[in-house]
């Protein structure tokens, strides 16, 4: 005995679209494929014009004549531009250093205990990252005139490590927010105790962002011109200080170059930071 499938008659009435609607769509698509484009070229046609300049021959800003690197060998030769070199690697190595630490700590103090006044607490974690660094710069510069403290690199490093703690907090906490605990409670099951859990399961797992949060910290100290602006003293000028009192004369490739070296030290940190969080 043989059955006979049949299939289901098709549609007959189905809807097509209008050619006029197919026509709008298509033209919104391209208004805001230009649109993206041009909000592109917008914020990274002057950093490309920057790199290109910073190899003009001539001095004058904006009258190319040549191709040259003569201004880079200018910056290597320029002392005040090497001693700020120095003085922003060493604010920014022990902020990140210090706001590491203290910032993986905040992480898990928040993410893991319940005590009193942890939600305030929570709340003046992100205060660094919300509010202007203008009210930052203004903030730290009325407590150490207060507390009688003298500018210089250390009054530097301080207001570093007080925005820098926040950024690596956020990073780590949200990876602790992201891990499996029934790892830890396998190692707890398995007779380890809760540091050597902390340090064979925990912190590896933790360590991409902790990185991450390191290289971010690095970066914004690294660059931060407003906050160290009010904060510094004699002696402690930084290379984003620097390049402002060399363009209140003039824009010259020679600031140019410097810039140029600075965008792509924080562009290359940046990335690796992202790449970081990513694989974490």
């Amino acid at each position: 005995m043989s059955t006979l499938v049949t299939s289901p008659p098709k549609p007959t009435n189905l809807v097509k679209p209008r050619p006029g609607r197919e026509w709008g769509t298509a033209v919104r698509g391209r208004l805001l494929t230009w649109f993206a484009y041009s909000i592109f070229l917008f914020l990274y046609l002057p950093i490309l014009i920057l790199v290109i300049y910073s190899f003009n021959a001539n001095k004058v800003v904006g009258v190319w004549t040549g191709f040259t690197a003569d201004w880079y060998r200018v910056l290597f030769n320029n002392q005040a531009m090497i001693s700020a070199f120095k003085v922003s690697m060493w604010v920014a190595t022990w902020s990140t250093l210090i706001s590491t630490i203290l910032g993986t700590l905040a992480a898990l103090s928040l993410e893991r205990y319940r005590y009193r006044g942890k939600l305030p607490f929570d709340a003046v974690m992100y205060l660094p990252i919300i509010i202007p660094d203008i009210v930052m710069a203004l903030s730290a510069l009325l407590f150490f005139v207060i507390v009688a403290i003298p500018l210089s690199r250390y009054t530097i490093l301080i207001a570093h490590v007080a925005f820098n703690i926040s950024f690596v907090a956020v990073i780590v906490r949200s990876r602790l927010a992201d891990m499996d605990h029934n790892l830890e409670e396998a190692a707890a099951d398995l007779g380890a105790n809760e540091w050597t859990a902390f340090r064979r399961i925990t912190l590896p797992l933790l360590m991409p962002a902790i990185v991450s949060g390191a290289l971010l910290a690095f970066t914004l100290s690294l660059d931060d011109f407003v906050i160290t602006f009010f904060v510094s003293g004699p002696g402690s000028t930084t290379l984003p200080v620097r390049v402002y009192s060399m363009i209140k004369f003039g824009v010259t490739p020679e600031v140019n170059a410097i810039s140029t070296l600075m965008l792509l030290g924080s562009t290359f940190l940046v990335v690796l930071s992202l790449v970081l969080q990513r694989r974490s």
